[in-house]
């Protein structure tokens, strides 16, 4: 007879002691359970004692967690949370180094458990903690284990960040700048220092007076990946929590300190693979770099300022100084200004004052400086664009003016400037890290792009959109592909030519479309069933692998990372957390942390991060009389897609992504071709032939039966 629903079979465990193989009613209150356990094993005041998972992060069970516990569970019976805290909490304040250095190793794995952690605060920890730490007797052992130990409690959000004091915030600083011996310190004083920043701006400028730049840069140039990843984060945090003025001067000075040159080298190009947090990171820099183009992108030309209009003049006359020269030499001031308008005519403005075509916002006077660094840096191009231009039949010639306002807009919205960053993205360009002045560079070679195509499309004045659209298309084929070098960026856009985008535009539409005649859409009908049970099949072997999810609080990106897959019979998903750079585990190695596969529903993060919102995905599951959920932060929009459309198969439901249609269209195309082979070059009618009426009579009809001579 099976056993009751609600009742699961575990072992328990306990040191120097044979372990106990029990039925666990789940009904049952745990205090009553306790009590058993310490019965069976002949000890008093069970009070004293609490369940802990013993596998992972040794969790304490209870009325809220103890769901989780699954047949064939391990537990161990511990001191209680409040007991143990106090121990702990009494060693750390004994005289004994080693006492306290014991008592350290012990606090830090328990004190990512919530229930320890509010334990541990409410008896003073963090202050006992932040006396060792302001203290610094120990700047080995004791002082790492410290810094750990009171950045996991801080994680729980019980503090405030904004509660640390300053002499505190100060001391952390110091460990910052101090060359220690031991190596482990300062990566966990920069992330400390990072959490302060971030959460709380007062403390922050506090930081980012007391912390030098140079003092990072020489955390940087440490070939230590752990060291280079917080000094980056705390580096990233302080150009984020400056003003803009102050981050242009703090950027500027960075690179004047070769900043640039060596993340290129000695992170991006590093034989060690670079981590998901430092691609972060990265993402962020070069979002704040380009970020700083965003004041002349949202500023308008000023018809009135007598440095814009002087700037307007040089881009004129570096493109017609001999012919204006010649030509307005002894002119009056009427038929200069005429043959100035004209001029700027040649150069591709649509007026004949071209402050009314830099009036758009955006791209405003980002389109003035990107004009003006062509033609100084890049003359003989420049000039050979407007003069080439110049001389084409009318409605041939490529506007230059035009066409940098437009390239400009388009630059701005592939590489989202002035956009907010985002919280988890980690597609930075090396090609900016790579290149002074990146952001004209890419112009440059953008503007080139442009005439290039202009001339293979052959196109007129009417086919300035179509264009843009195809140089838009090349752009962001190739920014895609992540050049690591302008020059290469450069080669590979250039072989994009407009044939060649053509042919790929007809490849995907190949891939895309199908025939419409009605009789291939009836079949397409038939193996849709088919070849959705292979679409389902595959989602659910993919759960079944597993996947790497990153945990993500709400204050900021974390490193942490767990893992969670199907189990072979589809009946459970089994989940654990893991270590930065493990490789996942196999089924049975996994915590046994598991959870009946539940109804699954999208749930928006909270936070305003649109792209974060869209990979959050929840499973929901009856607790006892509460709802709780299981809550996922896919890696990418392609896991989202499969796990959620998993889910669904799992629940008998639609499996409704934009990945699913697009497998299903795939395949269609794919078997559709295979079952047409032989009816290739055979024109397929759109509606079947007429049946022809039957014969007036039957007699062609051969007789089998008789039997010839």
């Amino acid at each position: 007879m099976a056993p009751p629903r609600n009742v699961v079979k575990i072992a328990i465990k306990m040191r120097d002691a044979i372990p106990q193989l029990i039925q666990l009613d789940q009904a049952k209150p745990l205090a009553a359970v306790l009590k058993e356990v310490c019965d069976a094993w002949s000890l008093t005041h069970s009070e004293r004692y609490a369940l802990q998972f013993a596998d992972g992060h040794r969790r304490y069970i209870t009325e809220n967690n103890r769901a989780e516990i699954k047949n064939g569970s391990i537990l161990c019976l511990s001191t209680a949370p409040d007991l143990e805290a106090e121990q702990l909490l009494g060693g750390l304040q004994s005289n004994s180094p080693e006492g306290r250095r014991e008592a350290l190793r012990r606090l830090v794995p328990l004190a990512s458990d919530m229930i320890f952690a509010r334990e541990v605060i409410s008896r003073n920890g963090l202050q006992i903690l932040g006396t060792i730490i302001e203290d610094g007797d120990d700047l080995g052992e004791v002082l790492a284990l410290s810094l750990r130990a009171f950045s996991e409690l801080m994680e729980h959000g019980v503090v405030s960040w904004e509660t640390l004091s300053i002499p505190f915030v100060r001391k952390v600083v110091c460990y910052v700048n101090m060359n220690l011996m031991d190596a482990s310190v300062p990566p966990l004083a920069l992330g400390l220092l990072e959490s302060v920043t971030l959460s709380s701006p007062a403390l922050g400028q506090l930081v980012k007076s007391e912390v030098p730049l140079d003092r990072l840069l020489v955390h940087l140039q440490v070939m230590n990946q752990q060291l280079q990843t917080k000094a980056m984060a705390l580096l990233t945090a302080l150009l984020q929590g400056a003003s803009p003025v102050e981050r242009k001067h703090m950027l500027d000075y960075l690179w004047q300190r070769n900043l640039r040159q060596f993340i290129y080298k000695n992170i991006i190009h590093s034989a060690a693979p670079m981590g998901d947090e430092m691609a972060h990171h990265l993402y962020v820099l070069q979002a704040l770099m380009l970020g700083l183009l965003e004041p002349r992108m949202r500023t308008p030309l000023d018809p009135y300022s007598q440095e814009q209009r002087e700037q307007l003049q040089v881009l004129r006359q570096a493109a017609f100084e001999v012919e204006g020269e010649s030509s307005g030499a002894g002119l009056s001031a009427d038929r200069r200004r005429s043959l100035c308008a004209r001029e700027f005519r040649k150069l591709g403005f649509s007026n004949s004052n071209p402050a009314q075509d830099l009036e758009r916002v955006p791209p405003g006077l980002l389109a003035l400086d990107n004009m003006l660094y062509f033609s100084r840096n890049a003359p003989s191009a420049y000039s050979r664009f407007v003069l080439e231009n110049s001389s084409r039949e009318d409605k041939h010639e490529c506007p230059f003016a035009r066409g940098s306002i437009q390239l400009t807009v388009l630059l701005c919205e592939l590489l989202r400037v002035g956009e907010p960053c985002s919280e988890t993205a980690q597609d930075f360009s090396p090609m900016f890290f790579g290149q002074d002045q990146s952001f004209h560079e890419l112009f440059c070679v953008g503007i080139q792009l442009l005439n290039k195509t202009w001339k293979e499309m052959r196109a007129t004045q009417e086919d300035f959109d179509k264009v843009m659209q195809v140089v838009r298309e090349q752009l962001a084929r190739t920014l895609a592909l992540k050049p690591t070098s302008l020059e290469l960026f450069r080669t590979k856009v250039n072989a994009l030519t407009y044939g060649e985008v053509l042919r790929l535009r007809q490849t995907e539409r190949l891939h895309q479309e199908g025939t419409l005649a009605p009789p291939i859409l009836e079949l397409r009908e038939k193996l849709k069933p088919e070849l959705m049970g292979l679409i389902r099949q595959q989602r659910l072997l993919r759960l079944c692998e597993g996947t790497l999810f990153r945990k993500i609080s709400s204050r900021r990106r974390q490193d942490k990372l767990w893992f969670c897959c199907l189990s072979p019979n589809h009946k459970l998903l089994q989940y654990g957390d893991m270590e930065e750079g493990a490789s996942p585990p196999t089924l049975e190695s996994l915590p046994e942390q598991r959870k009946d596969c539940p109804h699954v529903r999208e749930k928006g993060s909270g936070k305003q991060n649109k792209d974060l919102y869209e990979l959050a995905f929840s499973i929901s599951y009856d607790r006892g009389e509460e709802e709780a959920y299981l809550n996922f932060i896919a890696p990418s929009k392609r896991e989202f897609y499969l796990w959620t459309d998993g889910l669904s198969a799992l629940l008998g439901s639609p499996m409704g992504s934009e990945q699913t249609r697009l497998d299903l269209e795939q395949l269609l195309t794919m078997e559709t071709k295979l079952r047409l082979l032989e009816l290739e070059n055979v024109p397929i009618p759109e509606r079947p032939p007429p049946v022809p009426p039957p014969p007036t009579n039957f007699n062609f009809c051969y007789d089998c039966s008789i039997a010839e001579p």
